[in-house]
């Protein structure tokens, strides 16, 4: 399998894997996290929206409404990007339109070009690997969100830590470029202790400011949430 890892949007049209292939999103702090506490909490499906421009059509069939910007549910919004508050929820059988700061631009970034897409997190890390060494794809693009562009301390270290377990549980594993295997040079460093090590990333010390310490704890648990939610090009929707 090889193996390319790009580290935010803005990146990803510079990427040696142009042919589809299987993809994984990823926005730790909070995307990814909670749409997999929100199917957790029994939503069955949930519609990534890049921008806000079709919110009122999937609000009209019945769709709630989950959004944020720079970390703040908007208002209007029915949720938004806290993993913790979905858990909380019987949100059984609902149906969710998402629009995010960063989550949803990478999913719908990456969506397009793979033949088929995950999101993924320190909440199904195990699940996810599992599953994609079930597949065992030829080629795998992770693409994290970063923030605003740049890279992010927390969705290159989950990179790392999938490298780290595909690397494992695979005879052949080919790392494609640098960030690739700095990612996994980083998970090394700081899996004793994620939640110390992210201190110092800016996105965490953001959501700190915004009172969201339980949120970035959880989301840097692994395996809560033993589910591979992928992207359903016939309901243009991530389902289970």
């Amino acid at each position: 399998m090889k193996i390319e890892l790009t580290l935010s949007p803005p990146l990803y049209s510079h990427r040696q894997l142009v042919s589809p292939q299987v993809a994984v999103a990823v926005d730790v702090l909070r995307a990814t996290s909670a749409i997999l506490a929100a199917f957790s909490a029994g939503v069955s499906e949930v519609v990534p929206l890049a921008d806000l421009s079709r919110a009122e059509e999937y609000h009209s069939k019945g769709y709630l409404l989950a959004a944020e910007r720079e970390g703040v549910k908007l208002c209007g919004a029915t949720c938004g990007n806290s993993p913790v508050s979905y858990l909380s929820m019987d949100l059984h059988g609902r149906r969710l339109a998402w629009s995010s700061t960063n989550g949803t631009v990478a999913i719908t970034t990456a969506e397009p070009h793979a033949s088929r897409l995950y999101v993924g997190a320190f909440a199904n890390l195990s699940s996810l690997a599992a599953r994609i060494t079930a597949d065992f794809p030829d080629s795998l693009l992770i693409l994290c969100s970063g923030w605003k562009g740049d890279p992010s301390i927390e969705d290159t270290l989950f990179a790392g830590a999938l490298v780290s377990a595909l690397q494992r549980s695979l005879p052949d594993v080919t790392l494609l470029n640098d960030a690739a295997s700095a990612s996994v040079d980083l998970y090394n460093l700081a899996s004793h202790d994620l939640y110390s090590y992210c201190l110092k990333a800016t996105h965490v010390q953001r959501l700190l400011r915004l009172g969201c310490e339980d949120d970035i704890r959880w989301a840097l648990r692994t395996d809560t949430v033993p589910l591979v939610p992928f992207f359903n090009p016939q309901s243009d929707s991530l389902i289970l």
